[in-house]
């Protein structure tokens, strides 16, 4: 029975959600502290709680409107680990037991869910040295073949797994060089091979790539791995009389080795040939950029070199400076405008004296002094209608109208700005009159 079979059917639902991102890098990060759990069975589910809260709380949800499950239910920062476990639990993702010694259910990872959790963990991982992990793996089982005294042909097909796989990421990285020599190429602005140039910095087929070039990899390792396949092929044959059918699988699986290291040669060869190719082809495309793509993309040079060519240049400039309202006249820039003196100077600048300008009417600027409310008078017959037994004061029925309430604010501040030692001035509480108008009671006394 083979594994695809033993999947649930709601495993792939995990690849439908829209926590898809969360539930990835929950999985890795219990799968790595599984390892170092004291438990035979797995890590406790208060343990891959806590896992899982640190995850949460390392990553920015937005928690500002409310998020829900695939199941429909509300998701919060202290209930999101306990959701999440349970529906990796009934996807069949992990799997839940009862550990006795630890009294608590402890959660492990079937073997069709370890497949994709080490995809995973790759996938997440920034290291790329799978190239060089790769040439040295085919040397290593070699060597660990030539020095086993049992001779375990296990080693060998470990050896041809390694070999099939370094081709195949040969080839992968051919296509790789091939799409970014493409989208270079295909540019039209020194921007667009900037933003090229910087991606292809930063992509892990670039670092594998200039790992894999250097003589401390595929070069150093390259005749070793030939020594190690010779070698064995002699000693096979020396053994051939102890177990003929286990010598002869062994040499079957040595000559495919050897083949599919020819081939990752021939690879190699070419993804050196191509990348001249490919960068030539680009450097062709830099180089027309250089001369003349960048007249042709940059609309001002265009609208330049029309004027330029143009009869009726003059007239142009006249009218777009008429359109576009400039407030200099305008001038042709070349190649030596920089180091060339103006034309036209300036004039400098000489200070002039005002001259007062006469005339007008004077009637006219009495609008624009300021004229008071009240006069004089009226303040006054306002205050003494309010004094009793010599003394200024404000009550409920003191101020009936807006004007009352005006000319109250007038005798405060005259009283204040103008106040000495014969006069007490008092604030007291605030009241309302029957128009609805609040104020102060105030009190003034001679």
């Amino acid at each position: 029975m083979n594994l695809i079979s033993k999947i649930p059917k709601a495993f792939y639902k995990l690849f439908a959600s829209k926590y898809l991102n969360y539930y990835q890098q929950f999985l890795v990060a219990i799968y790595q502290e599984s390892g170092k759990s004291y438990s035979l069975l797995g890590l406790t589910e208060r343990e891959c709680h806590m896992i899982m809260n640190e995850r949460i709380a390392a990553e920015m949800l937005d928690w500002s409107e409310e998020q829900f499950d695939e199941g429909g239910e509300l998701l919060t920062r202290t209930n999101m680990a306990s959701v999440c476990l349970k529906n990796l639990e009934d996807w069949g993702w992990l799997r839940r037991d009862y550990d006795e010694t630890l009294d608590s259910y402890v959660v492990s990872f079937p073997e069709y869910s370890r497949l994709y959790v080490e995809l995973f963990q790759h996938l997440c991982s920034r290291e790329s040295t799978k190239e060089r992990e790769s040439v040295l793996a085919i040397y290593s089982y070699l060597y660990t073949y030539s020095a086993d005294r049992e001779k375990n042909n296990e080693i060998l097909k470990s050896a041809l797994s390694a070999s099939r796989s370094l081709r195949q990421m040969l080839s992968d990285m051919q296509e790789g060089m091939r799409e970014y020599f493409d989208e270079l190429s295909r540019q039209k602005s020194f921007l667009g091979i900037q933003e090229v140039l910087i991606r292809e910095m930063n992509n892990n087929d670039s670092k594998k790539y200039a790992i894999l070039t250097t003589t401390d990899s595929f070069y150093r390792y390259k005749e070793a791995v030939r020594e190690l396949i010779d070698q064995n092929l002699r000693e096979n044959e020396n053994r051939r009389q102890q177990n003929p059918a286990l010598c002869e699988e062994a040499e079957d699986m040595i000559y495919l080795i050897e083949r599919e290291f020819e081939a990752i040669e021939r690879r190699y060869n070419k993804l050196i040939e191509q990348k001249t190719i490919f960068a030539s082809r680009a450097a062709a495309r830099i180089r027309y950029i250089l001369l003349e793509g960048a007249t042709e993309e940059d609309r001002t040079a265009v609208l330049a070199n029309l004027l330029n060519q143009s009869r009726k240049k003059e007239e142009i400039l006249k009218r777009l400076s008429e359109k576009m309202q400039l407030t200099e006249r305008f001038h042709v820039i070349t190649e030596q405008s920089l180091f060339r003196h103006r034309e036209t100077e300036k004039e400098a600048f000489a200070p002039q004296r005002i001259v007062r300008e006469d005339g007008g009417n004077p009637e006219e600027l009495e609008e624009f002094v300021l004229k008071p409310l009240y006069t004089k008078q009226e303040i006054t017959e306002f205050y003494r209608k309010n004094v009793q037994d010599g003394r200024f004061h404000v009550t409920e029925d003191t101020v009936k109208s807006m004007e009352d309430l005006e000319k109250l604010f007038f005798v405060w501040q005259e009283a204040t700005e103008i106040a000495d030692n014969g006069k007490v001035i008092s604030v007291g509480r605030e009241l309302e009159s029957k128009e609805g108008f609040y104020f102060s009671e105030l009190t003034i006394e001679e």
